[in-house]
């Protein structure tokens, strides 16, 4: 599924080519990717004709499209293969085009297609409100509930810390819920436990100040080194809105690489192999010797 620098490159795709332009005609071609929307597709096309879009807004995997002079947003749930596309009309439809935006930027039409082979992301229109700790922010009210992520000018580690340590909970759970913080997947969270040197079964309760800080700044690292590298495909479906995969796999340090060398234990001498351990039905990839397994582990 993507995650959080996987979405922001869709962000600022859509932001480059489609900011400030008019909506000039919506075709939906498959209802269930409007099943999020209240209204149907009829209400959706209606609502949404004639409509200027505002720059494109995103906090953790949530993408949204602020219009109606900011007060309602187009709500983007790329789900486990969504895909955003900006396309010339001339274009053929590509194989599973679900919804058709044709808008205009001057004297220049342009489309925004939303494409999703296994149907599990859509679009739906929602209502734009204040975010409780900053009011002149605005968020749509079903995005509401989730939490801020680690590149959020607002994110507050100490607010993070306090949260943890009230919980019973490993780190790694903890890492992946949405409403503590956002943006955070399976293949971020092993990166950000390998950089901070932690274990994925830490818990929570036991988190030092300097560790929860330690390892919320990894997050933040490896998911800005992921965005300069157009976040990280592992298959076709995870592509920019040009349709281009991003290259991150290449740079990752233990997701996928069981039986492999540490890189880290290389370089001091050693020669540890990244081990693999079923989590929550996925996986969780780590170094035994940099992140050892902690006494009270809690899987």
């Amino acid at each position: 599924m993507p995650e959080l620098p996987e979405v922001e490159v869709v962000r600022r795709g859509i932001e480059q080519w489609a900011t400030n332009a008019q909506i000039i005609a919506v075709e939906v071609l498959d209802p269930r990717s409007l099943r999020r929307h209240t209204g149907g597709p009829e209400n959706f096309m209606a609502r949404l004709t004639g409509q200027r879009l505002a720059e494109g807004k995103r906090r953790g995997k949530y993408l949204w499209i602020p219009i109606d002079e900011g007060y309602s947003a187009i709500v983007v749930h790329l789900g486990m293969s969504g895909q955003m596309l900006v396309s010339e009309p001339e274009i053929p439809n590509q194989k599973h085009l679900k919804i058709r935006i044709t808008y205009t930027t001057g004297q220049r039409l342009q489309e925004l297609r939303f494409v999703d082979q296994r149907i599990f992301g859509g679009l739906y229109l929602d209502t734009l409100v204040p975010t409780e700790d900053h009011p002149g922010e605005l968020i749509p009210s079903t995005v509401a509930h989730i939490g801020r992520d680690p590149l959020d000018e607002h994110f507050d580690t100490e607010e993070i810390f306090q949260k943890l340590r009230r919980r019973k909970s490993s780190l790694k759970r903890a890492l992946l819920d949405q409403s503590l913080s956002s943006g955070i997947g399976n293949i971020y969270a092993d990166e950000a436990l390998y950089l901070a040197k932690l274990h994925y079964a830490r818990p929570t309760e036991t988190l030092t100040r300097k560790e929860v800080s330690r390892v919320y700044q990894a997050a933040e690292q490896v998911m800005r080194l992921a965005l300069a590298q157009g976040g990280t495909s592992f298959d076709a479906l995870y592509v920019n809105v040009n349709g281009e995969s991003g290259y991150f796999d290449r740079s990752l340090n233990v997701y996928g690489r069981a039986g492999e060398a540490c890189y880290r234990c290389l370089d001091a001498g050693e020669e540890t192999l990244i081990t693999r351990r079923k989590f929550m039905n996925r996986s969780s990839y780590y170094c035994p010797r940099c992140q050892p397994v902690p006494r009270r582990a809690r899987w």
